[in-house]
């Protein structure tokens, strides 16, 4: 943690250069927005996020994964976070969500302790934002200055979730036009796939790649294939890095040079194409990784965020008011 805290400071003026640098009405937020009408804001925030992960290391990316796939539907909105009612379609039932998004219950709690202290005051989609840095920062990650003020989306859109969220499937050409799609570079998009440094996937996201793909270590292979048979067992969980699934760090970039990559969507990353030079530089320097990833955090954080008087301050993060 000594290393984290020495970059610490760096990161937070990399963050607020990268936020003075981006446009398209990420200037409207700001990391002081609740300094005055919510103080103990980040104090609420993190002490939730640190029993939640404490109980269960995994909900650190779970919350991530929550965050980026709110951000790559209608913006960072907390579109993601509303339930589907009989004349309401969300995003969770969309297909890259379906069964596999979760975490829904730590941001209630952290919605209803914020409440409690700052009533009607912030969005749910600050408090995600804010919980998905928090997690990064338990599991060891470096920290970054969360721009805030964003506002609470009224809609969702289960087709643009099912169609704009990148799939493990994916190519490296179809992953850099997704991103790019976002105002996010390929080098964003290297950076943010080291997210998958911690959590896990689903039996169904990998076998195809453990059983039929050449590009592979066998005996990585062969070890997940017990858990992940041909056929059944879909649910199952193994852990997308093999080395440190609980610790944020870069030997997701090293297992990728080893061809340890657990979706298809990761290998491609390094499979001879144009993102191997940085995934060598990611699995050799920590610092640079860190850096690379923080601020593409804040960039996806700039996402067509909702701002002034549109949305609103949802007071239940599962239902428009």
């Amino acid at each position: 943690m000594a290393y984290i805290n020495t970059i610490a400071d760096f990161l937070a003026t990399l963050s607020l250069v990268s936020l003075l640098a981006c446009s398209h009405g990420s200037a409207q937020l700001s990391p002081t927005f609740y300094s005055s009408t919510c103080p103990n804001l980040q104090t609420l925030v993190r002490d939730a996020m640190r029993q939640a992960v404490n109980k269960e290391a995994r909900m650190a990316a779970s919350i991530l994964r929550l965050f980026f796939h709110d951000c790559f539907v209608q913006g960072c909105d907390a579109s993601i976070l509303l339930d589907d009612t009989a004349t309401f379609t969300g995003e969770k039932n969309a297909n890259p969500n379906r069964n596999s998004a979760r975490g829904f219950e730590v941001i209630d709690t952290i919605k209803t302790r914020v409440e409690a202290a700052c009533n009607n005051t912030v969005s749910c989609a600050d408090i995600l934002a804010l919980a998905a840095r928090d997690g990064v920062v338990l599991l060891g990650g470096a920290t970054w200055t969360v721009p805030l003020g964003r506002r609470d989306a009224r809609t969702a859109s289960q087709s643009a979730a099912n169609t704009q969220i990148p799939s493990p499937f994916a190519s490296l050409s179809t992953l850099i036009s997704m991103f790019s799609a976002k105002g996010l570079s390929a080098r964003d998009m290297t950076a943010l796939s080291g997210g998958h440094t911690i959590g896990q996937a689903r039996c169904s996201t990998f076998r195809t790649r453990i059983y039929n793909e050449t590009n592979i270590d066998p005996n990585f292979a062969a070890t997940r294939r017990p858990n992940c048979p041909a056929s059944g067992g879909d649910t199952n969980l193994a852990p997308l890095d093999i080395q440190t699934p609980a610790r944020f760090g870069n030997d997701y970039f090293q297992n990728l040079v080893a061809r340890r990559g657990l979706l298809h969507s990761d290998q491609e990353l390094f499979n001879g194409g144009s993102q191997d030079a940085l995934v060598r530089t990611y699995s050799g320097n920590n610092a640079a990784f860190s850096s690379d990833f923080a601020a593409a955090m804040v960039r996806m954080g700039n996402i067509s965020p909702l701002t002034g008087t549109k949305g609103e301050i949802r007071k239940n993060c599962r239902v428009v008011n």
